[in-house]
């Protein structure tokens, strides 16, 4: 059995509702369809949820908000005509809207795309329509209440077998729509994945799975097949567009596999995600690099000190107190016999630049220290990076055949991740020289 979730560019319009409708018949364990509010048609467009942030607006601060309600009815009258559907969408949205004023919770009218886009698919598809307010509870700090969501998801799935229930949105325990953050649909689908312990949870979108690196920077990079959540969590953290791991969590803890798919390319097999594969395959095997991804505009402050021994551990913890004080997040640490390098988001100290060298200045024991801008940390990602030997020094080799400086150099305790820092100006360079070398 299968748990589906479409998002916003997969329901956009008729010609994408006819692309979900021909996925979800073509695999008869296709059983449980979730599905985000229409996105953007093109770039010109509007989402239907920012609509809706727009109408709660108008009422929040009394102005019409008519013509916004207009725009949000004739994408749904639009779907529905063109999927020749028998749902009436005026009466659907006038019975939502019916009684909303400044005290109805933004929650409930943003939550309200969701809402119609199931009732539609539901019809299109011939599924049962199951309102995400039946089934996801929440408790009034916010957290979903797993063990009462689950039970009743169960009982509903077992009485009306193939079902259609929005994403995005619950309840609190008096009944008040509560929504999850942006791109909470996928947190939806993933607990509906995992309370009907699903075989697989696909996750269909408008990229044919995750790529291997920022397709702005390299031409057409290839997509990835197989990643674990580890090295899934290393790419995400240094910027790469993928899933954010709280929207997989609960698939993660059942071990079910997740599986991102293209409406638009549908017999792309796309990515699998899950906690570690039994096997490998002959190209992982070969190539061992599973992604690469960076983040540019870092700073490094360097701390020399003559002799320092085992004053070392000391000298640091008061380095990283100050670091505390300012609220500046630390990304590394690399060290040398007689020197440790701090590195930081550039713009963690852009006000106060001057003040944090001061103050460090003025530590009696420190013989040196010095701040250098500009740094990019480049993550080499890869779970057979553990099994090879001279990964690292063919890394390196590489940069430097090609005249890029590296100024750090770490490697995570797993053994999946080598990060490089670079100079800004090469941090494009670099991506590409490493993709070129390591990907293809």
């Amino acid at each position: 059995m299968k748990v589906l979730k479409f998002g916003g560019s997969s329901l956009a319009d008729s010609s994408q509702f006819a692309k979900v409708k021909a996925i979800v018949e073509s695999d008869p364990a296709r059983e449980v369809v979730v599905v985000s509010a229409p996105g953007k048609r093109n770039s010109g467009d509007n989402k239907i949820t920012d609509l809706l942030y727009l109408v709660q607006a108008h009422i929040r601060y009394g102005v019409a908000y008519d013509n916004v309600m207009t725009m949000i009815r004739d994408r749904y009258r639009e779907i529905a005509e063109g999927c020749g559907l028998s749902i009436n969408v005026d009466a659907l949205i006038d019975e939502a809207f019916e009684g909303v004023g400044k005290n109805t919770s933004v929650d409930y009218i943003v939550s309200r795309g969701e809402y119609f886009s199931a009732k539609l698919m539901a019809e299109y598809l011939g599924y049962t329509f199951v309102d995400a307010a039946d089934w996801m509870f929440f408790d009034y700090s916010g957290k979903v209440k797993s063990d009462k969501t689950e039970a009743k998801l169960r009982e509903l799935k077992g009485i009306y077998g193939n079902i259609v229930t929005p994403g995005f949105y619950g309840v609190y325990p008096n009944g008040e729509v509560k929504t999850f953050p942006r791109g909470g649909s996928d947190i939806t689908g993933a607990i509906a994945a995992g309370c009907l312990d699903a075989d697989v949870y696909e996750n269909w979108t408008d990229v044919s799975g995750i790529l291997m690196t920022d397709p702005r920077i390299v031409d057409h990079p290839k997509t990835i097949a197989r990643v674990t959540y580890d090295e899934l969590r290393e790419l995400s953290y240094m910027g790469a567009s993928v899933l954010h791991e709280d929207t997989v969590f609960p698939v993660r803890l059942k071990d079910i596999p997740v599986n991102i798919r293209n409406t638009n390319e549908p017999d792309d097999p796309g990515t699998i995600i899950r906690e570690h594969f039994d096997d490998e395959l002959e190209e992982e095997t070969e190539r061992f690099i599973t992604g690469i991804a960076g983040k540019r505009n870092f700073s490094l402050i360097s701390v020399y000190k003559s002799r320092i021994g085992e004053d070392k551990l000391s000298l640091l913890r008061k380095v990283l107190e100050v670091f505390d004080r300012y609220n500046i997040p630390v990304e590394q640490i690399p060290s040398g016999v007689d020197s440790f390098s701090v590195v930081f988001p550039s713009d963690s100290i852009k006000t106060r630049k001057h003040e944090l060298m001061h103050e460090l200045g003025d530590f009696e024991d420190i013989d040196n220290c010095a701040l250098t801008e500009g740094i990019s940390l480049i993550a080499v990602v890869g779970r057979q990076m553990a099994y090879r030997t001279g990964v690292s020094g063919k890394i390196f080799k590489t940069l430097g055949d090609h005249h890029i400086n590296i100024r750090t150099i770490e490697q995570g305790a797993d053994e999946i991740n080598i990060m490089v820092g670079v100079f800004n100006e090469d941090f494009e360079k670099a991506v590409r020289v490493l993709y070129n070398s390591f990907a293809k």
